[in-house]
């Protein structure tokens, strides 16, 4: 392969809800590109992109693939990207490398909430889009409900390029009003017949041109003069207002496609090579210190690593974009994060599993490395004294499970291949909970997870289970208490003794110093010598008010006074969460000249901490999420009736591009498994989000049934 300079690149991603057809299209352009002679199938496990076993098995995407064309002396690498919103991990990782998305529309079902999803994150990174209606051999091809459902999305700046003749079983004909030539193709698609417009498509092709030479002359005012003089624009002077129109985002150019029989793909891979941006033409990326970084070969060296994977007989498999420079075999790069250097050995062109080795390769081009050191996902490599770019954002999990392996001894396994698939993985969080004594599993919902699990059944040979993730509770108190604790042992020679009496009470920011308390009838004045505020690991705080006078407990056993009360923090009184947010004033006790220790004063410390804690109104707290849903109108009652079950909060609704979105306030011990209700009630036609939002009261009911679990789970493992 030839050394292809910055413009000579398109960097295109491919997004689609599920069953939109990407992975076909993808390899209809592989096949037209001569990178691979036969086109495979999905239902027969050969397609270039859908090439590991989980996605043999589950017959769709699961991993977003980095593919290349020669096309037209042009390079194309395309990153075909999993159409579920499970796997969308991979959509924002390949948008974030790539410089527009073609937008794949299933024409049989129109905008669906997957298409509303995956337009929302190209706008979050300002990315380009074209829009390839796809599907139009199929019986229920609907291409004018889908132009209405694309033009309430994107308004007027969704504008034909294309439009079928006869969309349906017998599709074979496109009406191109740039080109204002009518293409026909055989049985087996490929390479069209170009032909004149018939008369009876002459008006509508006539209407829909000078709609897009409109489009085209509003993005460039040289162009817009020129039309108003000369009342019409040439192909060469629309391609450029098009460019334009595309790269500011104000035009949405759509084609006409059938991936299955290979129609319409040379025609729009034309179009991508003659007006889609080059890596030249989009704003420069910034590194993490706010510069921009130019899309220059001449420049000084930068890579941006955006997709790590460990493939059979390769090991690990570095996918990554040339921000500036080049980078040649036998280069020393440093990584930006750890500072190490690394050898670039071998570096290759991909598509699929097809691999071509390169020489070289520069600016804005995308390609693969093997047996780097250290370098992982997210990381850059450069030059020396060059910063890092910033890591790619990934959105919030909303499903989680915990894991462990079948067998013990399989453990320390478990947590080296959990890390692995992290770094292949980044949306796959592991978190090795000390609180809830698990390892829980964050992901984008349960077929996210479930794949994980296949793997390391499958791949792996580990055999693990998922169970039910505990929930992070957190205890406190509603009001002051006092108690005292006397710890007393003897069992020959020395024993220990220890006694402490203290008040406890609700901590809030801004509190005045204790000055007195009530206690049994009597005022208990407080004299503060200091005050020692702790910041807890797990938010809030613990506030130690040492009023202790006469020396009735030395200031040495003081620390082990805190330690005490720190163990019992750790674990709650009432369910053994975490507590938080409490004042302690440390007021008397008594000491031993002999038998007073350290071990002493923590238990006496700690006794006297959990009895005060039960009696000062305690509370549990329980995490509270925020959650968006995303839902079609026939579906909302169900979906409202759902979450009120749930002990939801509606907090406002809203309509959007005809769906109902729904804002609520929801308990995660109510969202366990949420991901999976909700696409069966709705037939997987809604998605949502979810982030964590305060610690909220538990209910009172809920509340009595933590307490009675805790106390059965305690006596059960007496």
């Amino acid at each position: 392969m030839k050394v292809y300079q910055s413009e000579e690149l398109r960097n295109i991603t491919l997004i689609g809800s599920a069953g939109s057809g990407k992975t076909t299209l993808a390899e209809s352009m592989m096949f037209e590109a001569g990178v691979i002679k036969r086109r495979g199938e999905v239902e027969n496990h050969n397609t270039v992109s859908d090439y590991f076993p989980i996605e043999h098995e589950q017959e769709r995407s699961v991993f977003s693939t980095v593919l290349h064309t020669e096309f037209n002396d042009k390079k194309l690498n395309i990153i075909d990207s999993p159409g579920l919103d499970d796997f969308v991990g991979g959509v924002i990782s390949a948008l974030a490398v790539t410089d527009a998305a073609i937008m794949v529309v299933n024409s049989t079902q129109g905008v669906e909430v997957g298409t509303q999803i995956l337009n929302r994150h190209a706008d979050k990174l300002s990315k380009p889009i074209l829009i390839a209606i796809n599907q139009l051999d199929q019986d229920k091809a609907n291409f004018d409900k889908t132009i209405d459902e694309l033009q309430s999305l994107y308004g007027s700046k969704a504008v034909l390029i294309q439009y079928p003749v006869n969309p349906g079983a017998g599709f074979n004909q496109v009406v191109d009003v740039l080109k204002m030539k009518m293409y026909q193709w055989g049985s087996d698609g490929g390479k069209p017949e170009i032909l004149d417009i018939p008369a009876s498509e002459k008006d509508r092709a006539g209407e829909l041109h000078n709609t897009l030479v409109e489009s085209a002359a509003e993005n460039d005012e040289s162009l817009m003069e020129l039309y108003f003089e000369e009342g019409s624009l040439n192909e060469d002077q629309m391609r450029a207002g098009i460019r334009k129109g595309i790269i500011a985002r104000d035009m949405y150019p759509i084609f006409c496609t059938s991936g299955k029989k290979n129609m319409g793909i040379r025609r729009m891979m034309e179009f991508v090579g003659n007006v889609a941006p080059n890596p030249t033409e989009m704003p420069s990326p910034k590194d993490i210190k706010g510069k921009e970084v130019i899309c220059d070969a001449k420049g000084k060296t930068s890579a941006f690593v955006f997709k790590t994977s460990v493939e059979e007989h390769l090991g690990e498999v570095l996918y990554f974009k040339v921000m500036s420079g080049k980078i040649t075999e036998g280069m020393d790069l440093i990584n930006s994060k750890k500072g190490n250097k690394e050898r670039v050995s071998q570096i290759f062109a991909v598509a699929g599993k097809n691999r071509e080795k390169l020489s070289e390769i520069v600016a804005g081009d995308i390609g693969a490395l093997v047996k780097l050191k250290e370098t992982k996902t997210n990381q850059t490599l450069s030059d020396k004294d060059l910063d890092a770019f910033p890591p790619i954002e990934f959105p919030a999990p909303k499903y989680r499970a915990a894991i462990k392996a079948h067998n013990e001894s399989d453990e320390e396994k478990l947590g080296e291949l959990l890390h692995r698939l992290h770094e292949e993985d980044p949306t796959l969080i592991i978190e090795y909970s000390k609180e809830l004594k698990q390892v829980i599993v964050h992901g984008n919902g349960e077929f996210h997870l479930n794949s994980m699990k296949w793997r390391l059944t499958n791949i792996f040979k580990l055999e693990t289970e998922f169970l039910n993730p505990k929930i992070p509770y957190r205890e406190t108190i509603t009001k002051a208490w006092q108690a005292d604790y006397k710890h007393k042992k003897q069992s020959g020679g020395s024993g220990q003794f220890g006694e402490v009496h203290m008040i406890i009470e609700p901590f809030h920011e801004g509190m005045d110093k204790p000055v007195s308390y009530k206690v049994n009838g009597k005022e208990l004045v407080m004299k503060v010598k200091d005050i020692e505020e702790h910041e807890l690991p797990w938010g809030g705080k613990l506030v130690l008010v040492n009023c202790i006078v006469g020396g009735s407990i030395d200031v040495r056993f003081q620390p082990a006074i805190l330690k005490g009360i720190m163990e019992k923090m750790e674990e709650g009184p009432l369910t053994g969460s975490y507590a938080r947010d409490i004042r302690v004033c440390i007021y008397d006790g008594k000491m031993h000249p002999v038998d007073s220790n350290e071990i002493s004063f923590k238990l006496a410390g700690r006794h006297a901490f959990s009895d005060a804690f039960k009696k000062a109104g305690p509370k549990i707290m329980e995490p509270v999420y925020d959650i968006e849903v995303l839902v079609p109108a026939d579906y909302l009652g169900d979906v409202m009736s759902d979450l009120q079950g749930r002990r939801a909060m509606i907090s406002g609704m809203s309509s959007e591009s005809g769906y109902e979105k729904i804002l609520a306030r929801v308990p995660l011990a109510e969202l366990n498994k949420y991901s999976t209700t909700l696409s069966s009630i709705t037939s997987g036609s809604a998605t949502y989000t979810m982030a964590f939002a305060e610690y909220s009261q538990v209910p009172a009911d809920e509340q009595e049934k933590l307490l009675k679990a805790y106390e059965k789970e305690q006596e059960e493992t007496k």
